[in-house]
């Protein structure tokens, strides 16, 4: 767990949320290219309205208590029975309200239509009213889309249970013309076009609720898909700032996890813009400087990592390529005090920095600070050979002490070894605040390439194992790559990054058995068909890497 002093802002306590549900009506359609597609009902929301003025949105509001009272009026599957249930018949009421839509039956199974909406009137209890026309409400026909929370900066918020049905047939939507206005019919592409073009106005939550629409021609089909009774996703999503703009995210995207740990509360202050120029502060001990080195290999750029304070010193790890403007900004953010650099592995967009940064400190005047790591293998390329002036141990503490205005502060870096990407591959395990410096074990957005010889499938999955041991005991719960954004629930990604692994794993089984006399070409080919062809050169390497441990697995080779 984070020191709270390391957070870079005071904690502000977010809006506990209230309740709600809402209904994606759905009916089948023809799209203007002629092929089946389906449209969603959509409404347009007040311009004087206290939440969401002027936005469209899909029918729906909060859950009254009294909607948790009235299950004996509803018709729920064999599985929805509890909240389930009670954001069902919110989602009925809320949509005859505001909608004049009523999913409800008679005792004979028909379900209701015009005659039966006439007969009832939208500003009186709803529920007594259907039970008084000897109607059920049709729980049921509502299955579980999503479940979407408001994002933690807004000051009202919403847990919002999204459910989706079909349109009854024989009824026409209504808007009540006080909260919601114009109701119509549109494709979920058609919508986000609109919005796009500034025409539509809609809030992030039915944003990415459309796109994933996006995907189903018919109604069944997404029907089915939601027949789980468990939501097909549960987000909350989370703000950075990016271009200078407000910028969100949901859980999967790759900001996601670097916002969760700057801005635990939500508040919308972190800049996501990829900075070379200067250090981005992700705590108050720790700094991130990404080197101008961008490209396939490297994405955005090489992270550097400052930790530690002007109290304590800095250890710099990964300094990058050989760059002096990049490591003069480096030295410059640690206040010219670096008292450690520690390279992760020798590859040259890590270690050649490491030299200069650390004659720049010499050259100013401070005492030298050893270059750490493990030095290259035999087996390493030319470009990545690399003699640390000190070789690292696996379990080794690398402390930094002092003393500032609240005591002594200590950060502890733990050295755990961890083969695989290269034979000489470090990762740093930050003890008192619970973060793991991955190097290139672990990226953000991309999987490492594991290039034989240095590199080693059998020992990358071992490592893999290994840190998420490591983690576990020490309650890591963010992990900060050489590339790419900071990863959020680490367990859950070492975990993720494994099974990737397996079941490219098994692809590669799978194509040395169709083509048992194929080249490194056809197997690429048939076990990334799902990667781009420009990046399969690259992807041959970890190919080779996946066939020699499969043929180390096989009878006789152990």
């Amino acid at each position: 767990m984070t020191r709270p002093r390391q957070y870079l802002y005071p904690h502000r306590e977010p809006a506990t949320p209230q309740d709600a549900a809402t209904v994606l009506l759905l009916r089948d359609a023809t799209g203007p290219d002629g092929h089946p597609t389906l449209e969603v009902l959509m409404t347009r929301r007040s311009a004087q309205a206290s939440f969401l003025p002027g936005a469209y949105v899909f029918p729906g509001g909060r859950i009254d208590p009294e909607d948790a009272t009235v299950h004996g009026a509803a018709d729920p599957r064999p599985a929805q029975h509890g909240a389930p249930l009670t954001a069902a018949i919110a989602a009925i009421r809320e949509s005859f309200e505001e909608m004049g839509v009523l999913l409800a039956r008679h005792a004979d199974g028909r379900m209701a239509d015009a005659r039966d909406i006439a007969a009832l009137d939208r500003a009186q209890p709803f529920v007594a009213q259907c039970q008084a026309q000897g109607l059920r409400l049709a729980a049921d026909q509502l299955y579980p889309l999503a479940h979407w929370t408001g994002d933690r900066d807004i000051p009202r918020r919403f847990a919002t249970t999204f459910l989706v049905a079909r349109m009854p047939e024989g009824q026409t939507p209504v808007a009540d013309e006080a909260e919601q206005f114009e109701p119509v019919w549109v494709r979920p592409a058609e919508a986000l076009e609109r919005h796009a073009a500034g025409q539509f106005f809609m809030i992030f939550p039915t944003i990415r609720t459309l796109e994933r629409l996006s995907g189903f021609t018919q109604v069944d089909a997404l029907l089915a898909t939601c027949a789980g009774e468990a939501p097909l996703w549960t987000c909350c999503p989370r703000s950075g700032l990016l271009g200078g703009k407000e910028s969100r995210y949901m859980e999967h995207e790759a900001p996601f996890g670097e916002l969760a740990m700057v801005c635990p509360d939500g508040q919308i202050v972190h800049p996501l813009d990829w900075q070379t120029e200067r250090p981005v502060a992700l705590r108050k001990n720790l700094q991130r400087l990404t080197a101008p080195n961008p490209g396939v290999m490297t994405g955005p750029g090489t992270n550097s990592y400052l930790v530690g304070d002007p109290d304590t010193g800095y250890i710099a790890i990964d300094p990058g390529p050989a760059d002096a403007g990049h490591l003069d900004t480096l030295w410059r953010a640690a206040g010219g005090d670096i008292r450690l650099i520690v390279c992760t592995h020798s590859h040259p967009d890590h270690s050649p920095g490491a030299a200069p940064l650390q004659a720049l400190c010499v050259r100013h005047g401070r005492a030298q600070p050893p270059i750490l790591g493990l030095p290259s293998a035999p087996t390493a390329r030319a470009a990545s050979a690399f003699t640390p002036d000190r070789s690292l141990q696996n379990n080794e503490l690398l402390t930094l002490t002092g003393k500032g205005p609240e005591g002594e502060i200590t950060h502890t870096l733990e050295v755990i070894h961890t083969p695989g990407h290269a034979a000489n591959h470090l990762c740093l395990l930050l003890r008192e605040d619970g973060l793991l410096f991955s190097g290139d074990h672990i990226l953000n957005g991309s999987t490492t390439v594991i290039d034989p010889p240095d590199g080693n499938m059998a020992d990358y999955l071992d490592s893999l194992d290994r840190l998420a041991e490591r983690c576990a005991a020490e309650g890591v719960e963010f992990i900060l790559p050489a590339h790419g954004y900071v990863l959020g629930n680490a367990p859950q990604a070492i975990a993720g990054l494994k099974a990737h692994r397996l079941a490219r794993e098994a692809k590669v089984l799978a194509a040395l058995q169709a083509l048992p006399e194929g080249s490194v070409e056809d197997w690429v080919a048939h076990a990334y068909a799902d990667v781009p062809p420009r990046l399969w050169p690259v992807a041959q390497r970890s190919l080779l890497a996946h066939v020699e441990r499969i043929r180390a697995m096989e009878p006789g080779n152990d």
